[in-house]
């Protein structure tokens, strides 16, 4: 992790809408990118890491094809947000969400999204954002993106404009301070939002509002549609628990078993 540290002090910490990732398996000849963090040497092909170690970690991911270029979806002009449960395009990709930021911190995390090229966008509280920003500015340079999930992650459904717009502008404001970009997305706390919510988020910055179609936990998947599988444009959700590592590693052989290649929210949402 001291690798990250160190990139933080040498570059910017502001990763654009416009970065493409791919996960994809590492291997112990790809060259190490300039100004990015040196990841630790990969075990050699007589040593076998050590389940549950981050070299182990990144032997298990699957090897994705190259997501192709994306084609973002079109937004309509209005005032409110587009809400969303999966994104409908219909490109084999699929995209992996972290939620929350206040409860646990696995400290590999940057460095196995880093190592094994994971786009994960993160919805997070202002507050452990900004008591834990060194954590987030970490996966943000590993590539990751910061978005909103209110001041105190309360519901909003039914709430007035006011008290709505206070939660996630502030949280906005917050976020933009800590991390250098405006929040485009948006994910209400527990899925709870009504037609304000769309209203307050969109005066706010917000592009688009988020569900999700699977969620992740302590390694399964539990999928929300009939179809058990991942389909195109689908949004897993998780959140930075103890098993992170675990549910990041599912959520993508859960990916890759339907096909589809991970891809970064935000490079469909512009």
């Amino acid at each position: 992790m001291a690798t990250l540290l160190t990139l933080l002090t040498l570059t910017s910490c502001t990763v654009g809408p416009g970065h493409t990732i791919h996960a994809r398996q590492i291997t112990a000849t790809q060259p190490t990118p300039s100004a990015q963090p040196t990841p630790s040497a990969s075990p050699s092909p007589t040593t076998k890491p050590v389940p549950g170690s981050l070299d182990w970690y990144v032997s298990q991911v699957p090897t994705f094809p190259e997501a192709p270029p994306p084609q973002p979806v079109p937004l309509p002009a209005t005032g409110a947000a587009q809400f969303w449960h999966r994104l409908p395009t219909d490109q084999r990709v699929a995209f992996i969400t972290i939620d929350d930021g206040g409860l646990a911190r696995p400290p590999e995390v940057a460095d196995f999204i880093w190592r094994a090229h994971i786009p994960v966008t993160m919805f997070l509280n202002s507050p452990a954002a900004e008591e834990h920003t060194d954590y987030f500015r970490q996966i943000q340079v590993a590539g990751g993106v910061v978005e909103n999930h209110t001041i105190n992650h309360t519901s909003l459904a039914g709430r007035s404009y006011d008290r709505q717009k206070q939660e996630i502008c502030g949280a906005a404001d917050k976020l933009e301070t800590l991390f250098g970009k405006r929040a485009t997305l948006f994910r209400p706390p527990f899925g709870e939002y009504d037609s304000t919510t769309l209203k307050a988020a969109h005066d706010c910055g917000a592009k688009a509002v988020f569900h999700w179609t699977e969620t992740v936990h302590e390694g399964k998947v539990r999928y929300q549609t009939p179809e058990k599988v991942v389909q195109p444009g689908d949004v897993l959700l998780m959140h930075f628990r103890p098993a992170l590592m675990d549910d990041l590693l599912a959520a993508l052989k859960a990916i890759h078993r339907a096909g589809l290649t991970p891809a970064l929210l935000e490079d469909y949402v512009r």
